[in-house]
């Protein structure tokens, strides 16, 4: 007697693939991605040039779940307003994919990975950041600031700037002026980049009841301080000139970059106070990831200049 054979597709391979991207998509990759783009540069500028490329993976590693441990928090604190808002609907947890419990364990399995990772690959200061960066972002911004103030993102972006604390210390095991001076442009970078994602999305955020600027204040109002923190982006990106001694490079991209950057801000209120239908704010979204990506490289190449 001939055995029967089973022409059914194999679907195990198929149910841990999707399950695997699940789990990635809780770490929010996009964003990871933005975070790790400031940590590399920074430790060319922390060398002086060109550091030991074992460090610079290592320290990405461990960035990379820092990371995206504290965006798996987020995901698992923030799922009762994902399910409402449109733009947040096909996260794992709305979707089901992903079960609470799953999303918590993994949190705290990446989290924990990687603070013990950089602690015996890199060195304790860097774990301290990385652990100190994780809390931030999920107890102070995600729990307490965000569904409380429209200031959430400008105090709760401090946990995005914490990555070229971390890649500095990566390199030197101290802090000094120069990297300080990068997490101050991060932090002053972060509202004029994300505002304009809110003004795009304020009904989303009103409907979940997050009072992101956008939402308690008119277009007008956040298009100029969009405006402002543009400026002190850009002025802050300039003493890294002094104080870093940069060359010739970094000056001329800081500046041009900056300069676009400022003009996209300005159309962007322009268009707000003379009551546009389309104001267009991802166009500052964009120009602003562009801006920053430019001026972290220009903070990587420099030092590998004789000029």
């Amino acid at each position: 007697m001939t055995a029967a054979i089973d022409t059914r597709p194999d679907t195990a391979p198929r149910g841990f693939r999707r399950k695997a991207r699940a789990y990635v998509a809780l770490t929010k990759p996009r964003v990871m991605e933005l975070l790790l783009v400031t940590t590399a540069p920074t430790m060319f500028l922390a060398q002086g040039g060109v550091p030991n490329l074992w460090l610079v993976l290592a320290t990405l590693i461990g960035g990379a779940l820092s990371a995206g441990s504290a965006s798996a928090f987020n995901c698992y604190i923030d799922r009762d307003i994902d399910r409402i808002m449109k733009r947040t609907q096909g996260r794992p947890l709305v979707t089901g994919e992903v079960t609470d419990r799953e999303a918590l364990v993994f949190s705290y399995v990446v989290g924990v990975a990687s603070i013990v990772w950089l602690a015996l690959t890199v060195n304790l200061l860097s774990a301290a950041l990385s652990l100190g960066a994780i809390l931030f972002y999920v107890v102070v911004y995600t729990l307490w600031l965000k569904r409380r103030t429209p200031q959430n993102i400008v105090w709760g972006g401090i946990a995005g700037c914490m990555p070229v604390l971390i890649g500095w210390a990566a390199v030197t095991n101290d802090l000094s002026w120069p990297p300080v001076i990068l997490f101050m442009v991060i932090f002053l970078w972060t509202p004029p980049h994300y505002w304009p994602l809110s003004m795009k999305y304020r009904d989303d955020y009103a409907a979940a009841d997050v009072p992101m600027l956008a939402v308690v204040r008119g277009r007008s109002l956040v298009g100029l301080q969009v405006i402002l923190y543009a400026w002190a982006t850009v002025a802050c990106s300039l003493l890294l000139v002094p104080v870093a001694g940069m060359g010739a490079l970094y000056t001329v991209v800081a500046a041009a970059s900056g300069a676009w950057f400022i003009w996209e801000s300005h159309r962007l209120y322009s268009r707000a106070i003379q009551q546009v239908a389309e104001v267009r704010p991802m166009r500052v979204f964009h120009s602003s990831i562009t801006y920053l990506t430019l001026l972290f490289l220009a903070v990587g190449v420099d030092p590998l200049l004789p000029f």
